[in-house]
């Protein structure tokens, strides 16, 4: 009886993970959309590192990276998931795909870490906004050498401005992890 009961607890928190997989990697996809367009750099506000950062968190290295695996794969087969107008592998070629490479960095960071915050607010936000200001510094580092800019130029295209937006977004984040923290880990 013992055994039956594991099987089904196994085989229902497989579907679950499944399951933040797929929701995951939707909302960072539609994050994609929620974007408002800078007159001043060819990088535009979004809100797909709001869901990076929460899915970093909540499903850790592994399904942390599966899911933007997923979501690379996605826009790399030509579906739209990337902001901006590209699709297809030739995204990886425009200014912008050194943020999603910052995704990846972002969620090693905040998977590595999280794990010392001890449910603290200030400790786990503080590991949201180093994790953003990674991505932002990969996104920086790429749109430097795709644009062939300067370093000073590519900071202010592509670091300083963002900066507000992405405290805010890792602010929120962490407050929202820390309210489903004990709710995620019965779950998943």
């Amino acid at each position: 009886m013992e055994s039956i009961l594991k099987k089904e607890i196994i085989a229902n928190r497989i579907i679950l993970r499944s399951m933040a997989v797929i929701f995951f990697t939707i909302a960072i996809s539609l994050g994609a959309f929620v974007r408002i367009p800078l007159g001043f750099t060819p990088v535009p506000l979004t809100l797909q590192t709001f869901f990076v950062l929460f899915s970093a968190a909540v499903l850790g290295i592994r399904l942390g990276l599966f899911v933007l695996l997923a979501y690379i794969f996605l826009g790399a087969a030509g579906i739209s998931v990337f902001a901006g107008t590209s699709t297809g592998l030739l995204y990886f070629l425009g200014p912008t795909s050194g943020y999603i490479f910052g995704f990846i960095a972002a969620t090693i960071f905040i998977s590595v870490f999280i794990k010392h915050t001890r449910g603290n607010i200030y400790s786990t936000a503080g590991v949201f906004i180093l994790a953003s200001l990674l991505l932002l510094l990969c996104g920086v580092i790429w749109l430097k050498i795709s644009l062939h800019l300067g370093w000073m130029q590519s900071f202010l295209l592509g670091f300083i401005p963002f900066i507000p937006g992405d405290i805010v977004k890792a602010v929120l984040a962490a407050v929202l992890f820390l309210k489903l923290k004990p709710r995620i880990k019965s779950i998943l």
